[in-house]
């Protein structure tokens, strides 16, 4: 197995002290021309890589960005990383993308990994619904930003949406369409996502002068298109069966077409269905899929600036002042829920 090369190969072979060679690669304008092409010779053919954790370790300051996600299978998700990573690259940086697919375990070792690892900070939209994941990670003194979710009962920042004013514009335009009786698709009820927009479809039929009895709530154990699917078949079995439905994600709402589409159950005419996220899957559905639009690419994209923000004024005058950004939701319609009644 071949060695790896060091910087005191480079300086034998350039014929120069180790400090010269570091000076070539920290501080070029400090060496002579000429002794700095020989050191640069002796890199390009000897095939020399600094060791970048080496150097964040002598400089106390990481070059890495942690993000962890719910669901790197849901494109909302993806959408969130392509913002932070476009951010995080104009300030110089990478980003460490994991997947805590849902799970408080995997989240809490992944966490740990970002310790370990020195990270600048951690873009984080939790799955642990208790927060003890956050309050172990919070002894490590590593800033995080909060995506998709506020920071309720933390200090630090977050980047979300407004979730309570989304869910009244799914069912707000459901019931505007004449329908009387939806079904909500909720997912986990420990997200506050999944509670949040429970709460605005609440309010919707309330403003409509109808009572919470009008909302009959599916909740499944994972925001993805099998538990969509599972949904949809519960609902086919219902004897009182509502005539349209809002899904908590767009996965779960593409699960429950699926389930229409295999019972004979025509969308929108026999069923409408809205959904949440509007991800690029949504328009490109068999039956294009009403939903409510998250800004995802600015939320990452604001989430990693926040960050960015903090980790700078840390180390400067004044400290840092924590900022909670709630995002306005869009309703995006389509023809998954326009059929007249």
């Amino acid at each position: 197995m071949a060695q790896s090369v060091g910087i005191k190969d480079v300086a034998r072979a350039a014929g120069v002290s180790v400090g010269t060679v570091s000076n070539v690669i920290n501080r070029p304008d400090t060496v002579a021309s000429e002794t700095r092409a020989r050191v640069q010779s002796a890199i390009d053919r000897l095939g020399y890589v600094r060791s970048e954790s080496a150097r964040q370790l002598r400089a106390g300051r990481s070059r890495i960005m942690g993000l962890l996600v719910l669901d790197m299978g849901n494109p909302f998700f993806v959408d969130v990383a392509r913002g932070a990573e476009r951010a995080a690259r104009d300030a110089g940086l990478g980003v460490m993308v994991c997947n805590s697919a849902q799970n408080a375990g995997e989240e809490a070792e992944y966490l740990s990994l970002f310790a370990e690892q020195r990270v600048r900070g951690v873009l984080l939209t939790p799955a642990d619904a208790t927060g003890r994941n956050i309050e172990s990670f919070r002894r490590h003194g590593i800033p995080f930003v909060l995506v998709d979710r506020v920071a309720e009962g933390t200090t630090e920042c977050s980047v979300s949406v407004d979730d309570v004013a989304g869910g009244a514009l799914a069912v707000r335009h459901l019931v505007d369409a004449g329908h009387r009786s939806i079904a909500y698709v909720s997912g986990p009820p420990g997200f506050n996502q999944v509670r949040d927009r429970r709460t605005g479809a609440l309010n919707a039929l309330a403003e409509a002068g109808l009572g919470p009895e009008a909302l009959r709530e599916l909740p499944t154990e994972r925001l993805d298109v099998a538990a969509g699917r599972d949904a949809g078949a519960r609902l086919l079995g219902l004897a009182d069966r509502p005539t349209a439905v809002f899904c908590a994600n767009d996965l779960l709402a593409l699960g429950v077409l699926q389930a229409m589409y295999a019972a004979g159950v025509v969308v929108p005419d026999d069923l409408a269905i809205v959904g949440y996220d509007d991800i690029e899957f949504a328009a490109a559905a068999a039956v294009p899929l009403t939903s409510v639009r998250q800004p995802a690419v600015t939320m990452g994209a604001m989430a990693a600036d926040l960050l960015l923000e903090e980790t700078e004024e840390r180390e400067g005058p004044g400290g840092h002042e924590h900022r909670r950004v709630v995002l306005q939701p869009e309703l995006v319609v389509r023809r998954s829920s326009l059929a007249a009644r």
